[in-house]
């Protein structure tokens, strides 16, 4: 089989939509699918004519957050790549073909293609052209996000990484995100593949310990194997010598802060070893703005720069 979608759900209504457009999908007959729904709402659903479907699983969990919902999903699916869904999500129209024919040309562990952000009414916020293949690891930690609801992920290297991070509730989608990057390639396609809701009114995520939950989850990231080198590869530019430099900057004030001063110290020398390997770099003022400012994403800024241009062309048309 080619792939898995698993849509963890408390319930909401959305759901149907959810999985109506995964069950839509039309694909070549080697691009076979199936949807597990795992419920983790903790009562029954109401019956929906999907749940009738030869394609349709549904499981039940009770109440454990949706990283466990989520790896309870993948551990009964079939499918070469898992594809993970939010209950108030959907699939674009032909989304699983298009996945199909990037899986045919390349062995990348994560496939991802372009998604449109839109609110809680639906309207149409920006979309997300993502410009990364290969080793993106370094952009990973830097702050760039790939959303999991426009990404196909092979289904060995999920479980080789140890899947979803139980402790974590709200960026355990971010955190995936790098531990795949660490060990594994992207590739992608500029098909539209999802629709993704934006918006904390309605939302099951807590925003609040969001923040502290993802500083966590990215040290325990830097305390890993290979790192550094991995990170290394990636700073191509010397804005990406910056960032990296900054990474380990950033995390030595973080564990001066928490009281760890040994691990505040490996971070600080290893920062300044980037500085030194930086080089020329040092010269450029990329460098230094990388090195001290917040991350930018590109990807939605030239989201938000066509956005806006559409809405323009849109007074104009009306004019």
């Amino acid at each position: 089989m080619f792939c898995s979608t698993i849509i963890p759900t408390v319930g909401r209504p959305s759901l149907y939509q959810a999985v109506a457009s995964v069950l839509d999908q039309q694909s070549s007959n080697d691009a076979d699918f199936e949807v597990i729904v795992v419920n983790d709402s903790g009562k029954t659903l109401p019956f929906a004519d999907w749940q009738s479907s030869e394609r349709v699983t549904l499981v039940d969990t009770n109440r454990h957050e949706r990283s466990v919902a989520r790896n309870t999903g993948a551990s009964i699916a079939r499918g070469k790549y898992l594809h993970f869904l939010d209950d108030d999500d959907w699939m674009a129209p032909n989304a699983l073909q298009s996945f199909w024919n990037l899986a045919r040309n390349n062995d990348a562990g994560w496939l991802y293609g372009t998604s449109q952000l839109v609110d809680r009414q639906h309207t149409a916020l920006i979309e997300l052209h993502h410009k990364l293949d290969g080793n993106v690891f370094l952009q990973a930690m830097a702050g760039e996000w790939i959303p999991l609801q426009a990404s196909l992920i092979q289904s060995q290297l999920f479980f080789a990484i140890g899947g979803f991070n139980p402790r974590l509730s709200g960026p355990e989608d971010i955190d995936l995100l790098r531990r795949a990057a660490l060990v594994t390639d992207f590739a992608k396609t500029s098909d539209l593949v999802a629709f993704v809701v934006m918006g904390e009114v309605g939302s099951t995520t807590d925003y609040d310990s969001h923040p502290l939950a993802s500083r966590w989850a990215r040290e325990k990231i830097l305390d890993s194997p290979h790192v550094l080198s991995r990170l290394r590869q990636g700073a191509t530019s010397s804005y990406w010598h910056g960032r990296l430099s900054r990474i380990y900057l950033t995390s030595a004030f973080w564990n001066l802060q928490n009281r760890r001063p040994s691990a505040a110290f490996s971070r600080a020398f290893t920062s300044a070893g980037t500085l030194f390997e930086a080089g020329s770099s040092l010269l450029s003022g990329a460098y230094w703005s990388a090195l001290t400012k917040p991350y930018q994403s590109e990807t939605f800024a030239r989201g938000i720069e066509a956005a806006q241009g559409q809405s323009a062309s849109s007074v104009k048309q009306i004019l």
